[in-house]
This record gives structure tokens, sequence and C-alpha cells, in this order.
């Protein structure tokens, strides 16, 4: 087996960086997080999405408990995106106003008297699917214009779906990193303002509300957890892209619990694994993967770390993990495919690589020195996030339905 086509992984716990540069987490505390909750609860048709137990794949994998945050719900989107583009863009346009958004819910903010105060606002992103289809979205119902740009082999059904918001859309010969380049600087030209989801200089107030609005989810996690009877998850597993769903998680479990926060398994594309590189360097810096990013997991193709969810991820995430196509396919079947009384779950390929990943480290002695590392074992309470649905229902049937990337060599050869 090639060696990228193997599943690496680093343990960040006992670096000179774990919980020594103390990024700050400040901003994702109970009332940060509570502030975007609040505007999404003005939103019509919000509601937690569910938390699904699954007790007898825990049994099946020797863990005390399994519990999956289920994304497919979120306001009939099928991904977790519209969290953080709705509380960034309506941040945005509260700043315009010289308000807080707390004095915004959402029927003021999309009311008549605030749209003949802002004028026309014009949001544009680069994005795989989910994120640009929640700008989309969220400029659609506050009655705002959207352009949307994805780079090259982007699915057209996530294009017909970003379009049928309103927004004008376009694929581009490019990879992620070099569209959201390009987006900036075309925004830059004609006055649009960038919705982006990752950070770099000078360019962080937008992701960072972005971030903060991901929160909601892992609060309602949070909150769903002891209503089942457990005051904190044990671990973590949360898949990075530019790392703001990642960073975002990382940041409110340490705010809330401290030195006391579950730990947190950082899971990645291996054709785009820049948090694994940059661990696995040690100094403390980043690294970025270029090229075409050719994944299965196309939520996870992008190359260069968000800023903010970079250091929060260094200084307290436990692992890293770099993961072929086959690890997110294995968990997509696993939640489609449910052991008898367990929920079904429709997780597409971003959603479900950490499932898989979770079913590898029960399975493979190749990876039980990173379970017993991480402590993993009878009594974890293991909390996971399908980020996404069956955003791309002909890749989603592929995987699920006709088995494409299989694991027979991976679960025989024990690699």
């Amino acid at each position: 087996m090639e060696h990228d086509e193997k599943i690496l992984w680093v343990l960040n716990e006992g670096t000179k960086y774990f919980r020594n540069r103390a990024a700050d987490v400040s901003r994702f505390n109970e009332a940060e997080i509570a502030r975007a909750r609040g505007f999404h609860s003005s939103i019509p048709g919000y509601e937690p999405t569910p938390l699904r137990s699954l007790p007898r794949l825990a049994a099946e994998l020797g863990v005390g408990g399994i519990y999956v945050k289920d994304e497919s719900y979120r306001f009939g989107l099928n991904a977790f995106k519209v969290l953080g583009a709705s509380y960034a863009i309506a941040g945005y346009l509260a700043g315009m106003l010289g308000m807080d958004i707390s004095e915004l819910p959402y029927d003021v903010l999309a009311g008549d008297e605030i749209r003949n105060r802002l004028g026309e606002v014009t949001f544009a992103a680069t994005t795989d699917g989910n994120h640009g289809r929640a700008v989309a979205w969220t400029a659609r119902m506050l009655r705002q214009n959207s352009v949307v740009y994805m780079p090259k082999g982007s699915s057209e059904s996530r294009r017909a779906a970003i379009a049928a918001e309103g927004a004008r859309v376009s694929v581009r010969d490019v990879n992620y990193d070099e569209s959201v380049r390009m987006t900036a600087a075309e925004a830059n030209e004609k006055g649009w303002v960038v919705v982006q989801d990752t950070a770099w200089p000078g360019y962080e107030d937008i992701p960072l509300r972005i971030m903060q609005g991901y929160g909601s989810m892992a609060v309602e996690a949070l909150e769903q957890l002891r209503l089942a009877g457990h005051e904190r998850p044990t671990h973590v597993f949360a898949q990075a892209g530019v790392g703001s769903f990642a960073g975002a998680a990382q940041g409110f479990f340490r705010a809330v619990f401290g030195e006391e926060c579950p730990k947190v398994v950082v899971v990645e594309a291996n054709k785009a694994d820049c948090y694994y590189r940059s661990a696995r360097a040690g100094d403390g810096r980043p690294r970025s993967v270029t090229g075409d990013l050719d994944t299965l997991m196309a939520g996870l193709a992008c190359g260069e770390p968000n800023t903010i969810a970079f250091g929060i991820l260094r200084d307290n995430a436990s692992a890293f993990v770099s993961c072929p196509d086959y690890v997110a396919a294995r968990g997509m079947r696993i939640l489609g495919n449910p052991l008898g009384g367990d929920p079904f779950i429709r997780s597409g390929e971003s959603g479900a690589v950490t499932a898989g990943l979770l079913s590898f480290m029960a399975r493979l002695d190749c990876l039980s020195d990173m379970k017993n590392a991480l402590k993993l074992g009878k009594d974890s309470v293991v909390l996971l996030f399908s980020t996404e649905g069956d955003t791309d229902p002909a890749r989603y049937r592929g995987v699920v339905w006709d088995g494409e990337f299989p694991t027979y060599d991976q679960m025989r050869e024990g690699k």
C-alpha cells in the first residue's frame, strides 16, 4: 500500500506547545457563543439538530458511548455551514448600522426599515458547496446579493443548489486556496464583502464570527449530552479543512472545561492535511498543501490553515490524523447501515470521516498505539459531528450503494 494511503497520526500531548502557549479561547466562551445562538434562534425554522446515540456501535467498537450530531437537519440545508455564514453576515450588517447584533434579531434585520438603511450589499465566497450555499441562503433571506465561486472538480449538484438560492455562481479552474485569493481580489475591486470561513493576516473579523457561529452546534451538543446523563464528552473527533469548525469546537470546550476539556482529535483528508503536516513538523508554524487537493472529502479539500484556528488547535488538540478517502467511505457506510436498534444517519463524505476513523481505531492493530495514547476505551464518551448529509447525492450513492472506495484490503492487511 502506498504511503499516502495509510492512516497517519501524530500525538500532540506532551509537545512544548500543548497547553503552554495558551492561544486565546475567550472568544469562544459560553457568553460569546450564547450571542451567536441567540441570533440563530431568531431565524425561522431554528431548532437544535438531533444528537444521535449509537449504543450498539459503541459496544461493537469497545467504547462507552458514541453520539453523533446530525447536521443534515440544519435549516433544511443539509449541512452545518449556515451557522457560520448567517452569524458573520448578520454581524457585518450590524456593524454597518452601528448596532450590536443582540439588537438585530432576524425579523428586524430582514425588515423593510433596515433594508432601506443598508441598501444593496453583495457578499462573495469561495466554496466546495456547503459554505457557498449557506452564504447564498443567508443573503437571500436578508434580501441582499451573493456571488459564489467554486474550485475545479466541484460537484454539479452542489453548484445547482447554490444557484437555486439566488447566487451568481461559477466554477474556476483552480484549487480552493487559489480561488479564495482570486475572490478576495475581485471583491476588493468591486466593493463586495468577502465571507470566507478561513482567516489570514488582516482578514479575521468575519472568520471569527463564522467560527463563533459554529459554536452553536457545540453548545447544543453539550446540552443534549447532559440530558443523556453525561456531564461532558471524554473525546471529540472534529474534521478539518481550513480548521474553522475544529478550532471552534476546541475553543468552546477549552473555554468551558479548562484543563478538564475533552481530548480533541483533528481529522483531515490526506490530500489536504495541512494540520497533520504542521504538527508533524513540530516547530509551531503552519504548513500548507498545494496541488489539486483531489479527495473524496470535498469539504475538507483546503490546503492552508485558518490563522485563528491554527493557534487554538496547535496549543490544545490532542492528536492530528491524516485519512485516505476510504476512511470517509467506511464512515458513510457505517452510519448509513446501522447495527440493529441504532438510528440511521445519512452522512456525506466530509461528515462521516470521523466515524470511519473511530471504527478503524477499534479494528486495526496498527492504530492501537493511537487508541492507547488517547485513552480511548470502555469508559469513553465520544462525540462526533456529521457536518453534512448527502449534499452530493450521486457521490453518496456511489459510495453507499455501489461500494466506491472499498476497505477490504485495509481490514485484511491491518494497514
